[in-house]
């Protein structure tokens, strides 16, 4: 019993009140565009990018694309690119992932009247990785624990897709899993909605021009939700999904 305190005591408060306040120190977030000019000629960034996420004219970085590795910061001579701990990326379209300097902020999410009078009170989501490192399935199994507890807004990840009322897709999308995904989400009941989760998710990520994905249940389901990162973080999804749904956290 004493070992059982003194473990509690160490470890301080793990629960996070609101995860709409949260400011998690040393997270690498939201992309800051500064003012500065570029360096003639300079395309360090381009060549340091790794998914092919940012534009030159003008500078953007694209976060459904965008891995956030922060290799682009040290090699920008003009210190242009930086990052912040900025945990809200989502987005309600998939345009709306891109950031400048002159539009440093991502556009509000949408809230859907139809989503919050259906689910605002329950939402069960199956959770699918089709093809994905596991990186971002770890952070949605993370939405559950004593840190985030996404279920106390009435939200859970469920077992079964009979018993979903949308599917949470994570990883680029194999051709080995098109069949899966499929199925899964032909067994969702209607109405249900498509939550993507993660740079491979939205764009395919620093996979995006593999020959082995197979991409088009995007093309036919859009997504309700995106969530960018690598992995996303349980926050950004948090954050993502409370806004879409207009709850009050």
């Amino acid at each position: 019993m004493l070992k059982s305190i003194a473990v509690r005591l160490s470890q301080g408060t793990q629960y996070i009140p609101n995860p709409r306040t949260a400011s998690p120190l040393g997270l690498r977030g939201k992309p800051v565009i500064g003012e500065a000019a570029c360096a003639t000629g300079c395309s360090a960034c381009l060549v340091a990018c790794p998914s092919q996420a940012i534009n030159l004219a003008p500078v953007q970085i694209d976060l459904g694309r965008c891995v956030l590795c922060g290799d682009c910061e040290p090699v920008c001579p003009s210190t242009k690119l930086t990052f912040s701990n900025d945990v809200k990326l989502a987005a309600t379209t998939r345009e709306a992932l891109t950031v400048s300097a002159t539009r440093p902020n991502l556009d509000p999410i949408l809230v859907s009247a139809a989503l919050h009078k259906r689910f605002g009170r329950s939402l069960k989501l199956r959770s699918v990785s089709a093809g994905g490192c596991n990186g971002c399935e770890m952070e949605i199994n993370a939405l559950s624990n004593v840190n985030f507890d996404l279920g106390r807004y009435g939200i859970d990840m469920v077992a079964s897709p009979r018993h979903a009322d949308g599917l949470v897709l994570s990883g680029p999308i194999t051709r080995n899993m098109v069949e899966a995904l499929q199925i899964c989400w032909d067994a969702i009941p209607e109405p249900k909605l498509v939550i993507a989760v993660g740079a491979c998710a939205i764009s395919g990520g620093i996979f995006a021009d593999c020959d082995t994905l197979d991409r088009r249940f995007l093309e036919s389901f859009k997504p309700s939700l995106y969530v960018p990162g690598c992995p996303a973080h349980p926050l950004t999804f948090i954050c993502g999904i409370l806004d879409l749904l207009g709850i009050d956290s």
